[in-house]
């Protein structure tokens, strides 16, 4: 195309909100990268561009400014304004006439990155304002956002605390304070220094498993269990080792027989994901034991053991270890909201130093202001308060949830335990496709999770859904039941 041609396609806006400078760089920009103003040609003269655009010369100064530090432009006063020469051979490699709408990367991913992709380890997201029975979200309705936003706009209003790159640990007067409530409520045994925060407890979980397997080790994870684990266990490139869950909890007979070699375990030993049952005692000893001989790592996932209905939540796993192989984690998502993205592990001494390194190559450290904010939220007793409040709320819509489904689907549904966390698992009573069923409950404005998909073994799941209580009221949750009771008998 002609240059004079050339330049009175260039199409400016004068009712755009992009300044006039900016649209005419960003024409000329795209004229010379698509090939339609090649390197060498001259522009014209800033006063006669500018007749020639309708513009004042002093947009057309600003625009040859910005693309002549980039590059892209090249002269001096009296001699010229040129498509830079330089540009000859990156623009002459070759272009396909229409881009492709996905292009391939110029190089494959590593085989590493191959292992970050795929169906195989695809998480779920939340999308859109919750619905009746969403899993993995506490009420946002409940969470005191105006004591928070005081919180944070006083320390805005006074930053005292260093605001550079801090321990990546965690800021230490939040780790004081949850070693203390980790003590006094899960009877777990640390001090602040064991605590690293983390970016939710899936990065405290990616951080463990990367820095204590190598690619080939064996890890047990339950059956069913967090997709999450399976994700990031494939990730580092694992042996998965699936073992089967039943009323005790995970088995520990059936690990010792098939995996005896496993370097690590993962287990929700208060309340299993997904079925909610817990640990015995005798388990749970028989794990520490076979742990210490076998020196084998045990990770043990306190997701939402805050939330427990019929009495105190139950003493950690970890409590009991008496040879430093438990790795504590914990997450706040369940008590604030997951969008904090606060999570934090407790590492055992012979291991501290090692992760607070591995988690400043990770990102350095966690956002300091939501810890900062967090440790006033903590130490001014709003947290406490907090965690009684939603334990009622969440009580109450527990109970909606539980006698609606007696009322309206007690032939169709048998519950699994149903007196801690936030939501209960039931499996089918009659033959169902739990996939097609949450499928077809979400067409109607109910979010359910099918069962199976829990399952590393296919041929031993079983049909059935995840309802998750805390995110509706207990008339929602009526409701919700009433429609997932025109899924199921419809």
């Amino acid at each position: 195309m002609h240059l004079a041609q050339s330049l009175t396609a260039l199409r400016l806006d004068p009712e755009s909100s992009t300044p006039m400078f900016r649209q005419l760089y960003d024409a000329i920009k795209a004229a010379i990268l698509s090939g339609q103003i090649t390197p060498g040609v001259q522009l014209p003269p800033t006063r006669e561009f500018a007749l020639l655009l309708g513009v004042s010369r002093q947009t057309v100064l600003n625009a040859f400014s910005q693309l002549m530090a980039e590059g892209f432009l090249s002269g001096t006063i009296g001699k010229g304004t040129f498509v830079s020469h330089s540009l000859s051979i990156a623009l002459t490699r070759g272009k396909p006439d229409v881009p492709a709408p996905h292009p391939a990367p110029l190089r494959p991913l590593s085989n590493r990155g191959q292992c970050f992709v795929g169906e195989k380890i695809r998480l779920n997201t939340h999308q859109g304002t919750p619905r009746p029975f969403r899993i993995g979200m506490p009420g946002i309705d409940v969470f005191p956002f105006d004591v928070w936003a005081r919180l944070e706009a006083r320390r805005w209003r006074r930053p005292v605390d260093p605001l550079g790159y801090g321990d990546p640990a965690g800021y230490r007067p939040l780790r004081e304070l949850l070693a203390a409530y980790l003590r006094a409520s899960r009877g777990v045994h640390c001090t602040a220094e064991q605590i690293i925060v983390t970016s939710g407890s899936q990065q405290a979980l990616f951080l463990i498993a990367t820095m204590l397997l190598a690619p080939g080790d064996a890890a047990w994870m339950e059956d069913p269990g967090y997709q999450g684990i399976g994700a990031l266990l494939h990730a580092v490139q694992a042996k998965i080792c699936p073992i089967p869950v039943d009323e005790q909890g995970i088995s520990i007979a059936h690990g010792m027989a098939h995996h005896a070699d496993a370097k690590l375990a993962y287990v929700t030993p208060s309340h299993q994901y997904p079925l909610g049952v817990t640990m015995s005692l005798q388990r749970r000893l028989e794990l520490l034991d076979w742990a210490a001989k076998n020196r084998m790592w045990v990770v043990e996932d306190e997701y939402d053991s805050d939330y427990r209905y019929t009495g105190r939540p139950l003493a950690s796993l970890q409590s009991l270890d008496r040879s430093g192989c438990v790795i504590y984690v914990g997450t706040l998502s369940k008590v604030l909201f997951p969008g904090l993205r606060l999570g934090y592990l407790v590492a055992p001494p012979a291991l501290v130093e090692a992760f607070s390194q591995g988690k400043g190559v990770l990102d350095r450290h966690t956002a300091i202001v939501p810890q900062i904010v967090l440790s006033d939220f903590i130490a001014e007793g709003h947290f406490s308060r907090h965690i009684r409040r939603t334990r009622e709320i969440y009580a109450e819509r527990r109970t909606a949830l539980l006698e609606s489904l007696d009322a309206m689907l007690a032939d169709e549904i048998r519950l699994g335990p149903t007196d801690a966390g936030l939501h209960i698992a039931g499996a089918f009573v009659n033959e169902h496709d739990d996939k097609a069923v949450a499928e077809a409950a979400l067409r109607k404005g109910i979010e359910v999770r099918a069962l199976s998909r829990f399952y590393a073994t296919p041929d031993r799941s079983a049909s059935g859904l995840l309802l998750g209580f805390a995110t509706a009221t207990p008339d929602d949750i009526r409701r919700g039941v009433a429609t997932l009771k025109e899924v199921l008998k419809g």
